[in-house]
């Protein structure tokens, strides 16, 4: 096997190995020059507690890339289990603007679109970033935190929506 060959068998593995990591989706959401955007995302991960921050990794090919890399302060909404048409919509189906056509989308302060009736809502303004191959992970300071609802998050796993459900005997980790 050639170099390319095995770097697409290494490729077409880490994708059916990352099918099996269910994650919540968020959709994240930024305002630049009088306009929105909004993206769906399961690549958001907390970073620390001091400072309260977050990441998110975003695809330089993304609409929403070209704000963030300008340095936009942005949200990360975390969707609700019956929010799934907002993460189509915001995952490609449509485009700019229309992407707020759905959901009671409100504006922070400082000019950040946010969903209302997300799970929660975290705002942020940013405090670095760093390119790595076809991404970028850009790291957010956590401003103000909204939280609402019961915890009951849209999940993405094996390339569909999900819910999450606890099990029926809550087992603590040992």
């Amino acid at each position: 096997m050639n170099t390319n060959q095995d770097q697409d068998k290494l490729r077409d593995d880490m994708l059916q190995a990352m099918r099996r990591l269910a994650k919540s989706v968020s959709v994240i959401t930024c305002s630049h020059g009088g306009q929105r955007y909004a993206m769906s995302a399961s690549a958001v991960d907390s970073l620390s507690t001091a400072p309260p921050s977050l990441l998110i990794c975003v695809n330089q090919s993304c609409s929403i890339y070209t704000p963030l890399s300008r340095g936009a302060p942005f949200c990360v909404n975390i969707l609700a289990a019956d929010q799934c048409d907002i993460a189509r919509i915001c995952a490609g189906k449509l485009k700019g603007e229309a992407r707020f056509s759905e959901g009671n989308w409100h504006t922070h302060a400082d000019g950040t679109p946010y969903l209302a009736e997300a799970q929660a809502n975290l705002i942020c303004e940013q405090d670095g970033h760093y390119d790595y191959g076809t991404h970028t992970i850009f790291i957010g300071r956590i401003k103000r935190v909204l939280v609402g609802g019961p915890v009951s998050p849209l999940v993405y796993v094996d390339g569909a929506y999900a819910t999450s459900a606890a099990l029926t005997q809550n087992l603590a980790y040992a």
